[in-house]
């Protein structure tokens, strides 16, 4: 009985050990007189210098959806930074006021640029992160504002967009695109269409593009974050959490990053 007490407190220990290995904390940084307040995640248990991983939020902005998919990639050993694209922390708690915040940077893509590098910069200057290996995620209006970026030419290893809006009114042309990208897509997401889907395939062919997009039967929009349902049912709107479109989409996204880090 002691014996099996003792591998039972042990046991615990390690847990808490693999917990406490990944260091979470507020960082501040700014754009243009903007206090942008991101949250950066690693694991301190190992010194060496690991890539870069930025995750942009969805419509809500910076919240705490956001600051599990910067731990969690911290856990696979890169140092993430939840990136505020809003400016000032704000959070919505309405899609009225999502509506709105999303708007203001969505409609302006030189600021959504110009905040965008800002954090890639912030990024760059964390001691454990090597500075030219960076890739991004981005969730819904993130995952948007990714491809946008991707299209104004943004130079990093690669960007991967979860449900995220693919149309645009400034397509890239030939040689625009110097990233990698991977597109992950509810097929039942009523926001974005078929039409605009087979525009993005066609602008990334003619743009000489490296990207794959997978269109997964069945996902509604915001299928990778689990409370996604919740919210969809309380305001009305066709979001759904989907565990196999978010597992696969995850496990792929493992294996872009190996393969885009390992050169």
């Amino acid at each position: 009985m002691k014996k099996n007490s003792l591998i039972a407190i042990l046991c615990l220990l390690f847990s808490l050990d693999a917990v406490a290995a990944i260091v979470q904390k507020e960082i501040s940084y700014q754009q243009d007189g903007t206090v942008m307040k991101g949250f950066l995640a690693y694991d301190d248990t190992f010194s060496d210098k690991r890539p870069g991983v930025l995750v942009v939020h969805e419509w809500w902005g910076h919240n705490a959806y956001a600051r599990k998919r910067a731990v969690m990639l911290a856990e696979l050993g890169y140092t993430a930074l939840a990136v505020d694209m809003y400016g000032d922390g704000k959070i919505a708690d309405h899609p009225k006021d999502a509506g709105k915040f999303s708007s203001a940077i969505g409609g302006n893509l030189p600021l959504a640029n110009a905040r965008f590098k800002a954090a890639i910069t912030t990024l760059k200057k964390q001691s454990m992160v090597e500075a030219d290996d960076i890739a991004a995620v981005g969730y819904c209006f993130g995952g948007g504002i990714l491809l946008n970026m991707a299209r104004m030419g943004i130079d990093i290893d690669g960007v991967v967009s979860f449900h995220g809006s693919v149309a645009t009114s400034s397509p890239a042309s030939k040689g625009d695109i110097k990233t990698r990208i991977r597109v992950f897509n509810g097929a039942d997401d009523p926001f974005v269409k078929a039409e605009q889907i087979t525009a993005f395939k066609q602008e990334m062919e003619k743009a000489g593009a490296d990207y794959q997009f997978v269109n997964y039967p069945g996902a509604k929009h915001s299928f990778t974050n689990p409370g996604s349902t919740v919210m969809g049912k309380k305001f009305g709107l066709p979001l759904e959490y989907n565990e196999k479109a978010d597992r696969d989409s995850w496990q792929q996204t493992q294996a872009f990053f190996k393969e885009i880090f390992s050169k």
